[in-house]
């Protein structure tokens, strides 16, 4: 079992920064990134703390029958927005799903976060404006309308040079926001 995945989708799901999470535990932000990389394990005192923050507790974190959300709501929504873009994770429990799908909003003359290589698939369907996708030194225009298929081996990012903004829905396997 994936702890860090779980206790993302949690802190998603609550609407929490790292750094909000942080001040609320008293434990550092890169900590808890490295928890939620899976890169480290908490304790089992701080796992329940950190839950605690989270309206949780050790017994439903490892109980294995939860309901299974269906339908997804704008109410159920995280969004991040930067100068650059927005974010709306359109189905918060993804990072513990097989896949992560997502509304992307950029800016106009702004880019994406790049992503660095990783294992996994990445799908994005602009509906609308248009779109660079950038995958190495390539450069491929995707139109309203138009797909993107990759594989996320090669460092990658949108770049919106154009007077519109762009806004795509954009899934990865496995999750990797």
């Amino acid at each position: 079992m994936k702890i860090g995945e779980k206790l993302r989708s949690l802190r998603l799901k609550n609407n929490l920064t790292l750094s909000e999470l942080a001040a609320r535990t008293e434990l550092t932000k890169g900590f808890l990134s490295q928890v939620e990389n899976d890169m480290t394990s908490p304790s089992i005192e701080t796992l329940s703390d950190i839950l605690e923050v989270l309206g949780s507790n050790i017994g439903e974190f490892f109980t294995k029958n939860q309901v299974q959300q269906i339908v997804f709501t704008k109410n159920d929504y995280f969004e991040n927005e930067t100068d650059d873009y927005l974010i709306k994770w359109i189905v918060p429990s993804a990072p513990t799903n097989e896949m992560e799908p997502m509304i992307m909003e950029i800016k106009p003359f702004k880019k994406s976060l790049v992503i660095r290589p990783h294992k996994g698939e990445e799908l994005g369907y602009v509906l609308k404006g248009k779109v660079t996708l950038v995958i190495g030194n390539k450069h491929y225009l995707v139109e309203e309308g138009s797909t993107f298929y990759i594989e996320g081996n090669q460092s990658h990012y949108l770049l919106n040079n154009f007077e519109e903004p762009c806004k795509l829905i954009w899934v990865s396997s496995p999750p990797s926001f």
